[in-house]
């Protein structure tokens, strides 16, 4: 389930919104519908975002994904991904990931000290502690989410259509590159929205069969709305579709084509 997370992680890409103008807001919500090899419902997700009550400088993010109907009877999952971040740079204080999948647990929170660039990992299932050197503001796996939406512009692409993010997850430091492909209208349950579509360089081997496997679609307008995911899997494919959403801060675009 991490894979989902990332995939909804990557796919916020802003090319134009300035920083009095932010691509969302408190309150703002997200329902994803997760399908496997395009004839099954395997799961759902929600992402949504509040201020944070014990900090007026942070907002608050949770992901949260599980697995639905047949999928628990033989691999359930409850995962829980959580960033507190600044809301003026956007760069993360405080990461939670807190899992359940088919057995497999993990609680870790991440203390981000952005100033000494000092990650702090705690694992509070082996209750341990370790302190690890990171880059320059970095991103974790939800942060980023909205980092991109609100300060990355087309001028950020390199000659390959690429631009590349620090970030930092459970005790490593990687950087996470993302290719622009093209601009087109595609048919959602919402009607024919005008997309930008991306495609992240993930990991190929044990769960993606290539480096390019992951294709991304996001609204073009000021929200940057996550509509639709497709991933080539070692065996089958995900799909991932907004099903609904709530409370944006920007009107919605829907493009009407005869």
């Amino acid at each position: 389930m991490k894979y989902y997370f990332l995939m909804l992680s990557l796919i916020f890409l802003n090319y134009s919104i300035a920083q009095n103008n932010l691509a969302f807001k408190s309150g703002e919500w997200f329902k994803y519908k997760i399908s496997y090899s395009g004839w099954f419902k395997a799961g759902e997700a929600t992402v949504n975002l509040n201020e944070y009550n014990n900090n007026n400088n942070l907002f608050h993010a949770k992901m949260i994904g599980k697995s639905t109907g047949a999928v628990n009877l033989f691999f359930k999952v409850n995962d829980r991904y959580e960033s507190y971040f600044n809301k003026n740079n956007i760069v993360p204080d405080k990461f939670i990931r807190n899992i359940d999948e088919g057995g497999y647990t993990k609680n870790l929170e991440i203390l981000f000290n952005q100033n000494n660039q000092i990650a702090t990992v705690i694992d509070l299932k082996k209750n341990t502690s370790k302190g690890f050197p990171i880059k320059e503001n970095s991103q974790d796996m939800v942060s980023v989410f909205y980092y991109l939406r609100n300060f990355f512009k087309m001028d950020d692409l390199d000659q390959n259509n690429e631009l590349v993010i620090d970030m930092f997850f459970d005790n490593e430091n990687y950087k996470l590159k993302i290719k622009y492909l093209s601009t087109e209208i595609i048919n959602t349950n919402f009607g024919k929205i005008l997309c930008f579509k991306i495609q992240p360089y993930v990991q190929s081997g044990r769960v993606f069969k290539k480096d390019e496997s992951l294709t991304m679609w996001i609204s073009a307008d000021k929200n940057r709305i996550p509509l639709r995911i497709k991933a080539d899997l070692i065996v089958g494919s995900i799909r991932i579709d907004l099903e609904s959403f709530s409370n944006l801060n920007n009107p919605f675009e829907i493009k009407f084509i005869k």
